[in-house]
């Protein structure tokens, strides 16, 4: 999930770029002026990012859920706790996890729990119970809601939720 950084996301683009002014060099000038102007935005986007980061009271998050988010937070330095490391195709936390975590919230005074976009939340909401955090929602850009679709939301759009999730959780 490289591309949950916004910064490996302009590698990958200026990848693309290049790969795509090799096949069609007669749109070669096209493609470079879209590049450019979308690592615009995000270049904005990454400073919204660590602005959020230099302001934050805390630096941990706590997903009770998946965390396919490695990439993103390694490149913000956010320390992280999640039911599941990665993609875990489990479907249970162990109750030691479960009570990990809700220690965690409780001792470090975590504002918000995340979870992933289309998950159950049910993990999140028992952690949330337990210590009085709210659940908000964390996209990774791995899938999309057919109602975000329809509605034309974009990389740049869904990854400025973040930015909102995070100044929400951090503070």
């Amino acid at each position: 999930h490289i591309w949950a950084s916004p910064l490996l996301t302009m590698d990958i683009c200026r990848g693309i770029c290049a790969a795509l002014c090799e096949a069609d060099p007669a749109h070669a000038a096209d493609y470079e002026a879209r590049l450019t102007a979308y690592l615009a935005e995000l270049t904005e986007l990454d400073g919204a990012f660590r602005e959020v980061t230099e302001n934050a009271a805390r630096h941990t998050l706590v997903f009770g859920d998946r965390f396919p988010l490695l990439y993103f937070a390694k490149t913000y330095g956010f320390d992280y706790r999640a039911a599941f490391h990665g993609c875990a195709s489990d479907t249970e936390p162990s109750l030691a996890t479960l009570k990990f975590l809700i220690d965690k919230v409780n001792e470090r005074e975590i504002p918000v729990i995340y979870t992933i976009e289309l998950s159950s939340q049910k993990i999140a909401e028992a952690i949330a119970e337990a210590t009085g955090a709210k659940v908000v929602t964390f996209q990774s850009c791995q899938q999309v809601s057919r109602e975000d679709w329809e509605n034309g939301e974009t990389y740049v759009s869904l990854m400025r939720r973040n930015v909102e999730a995070l100044k929400e959780g951090l503070s």
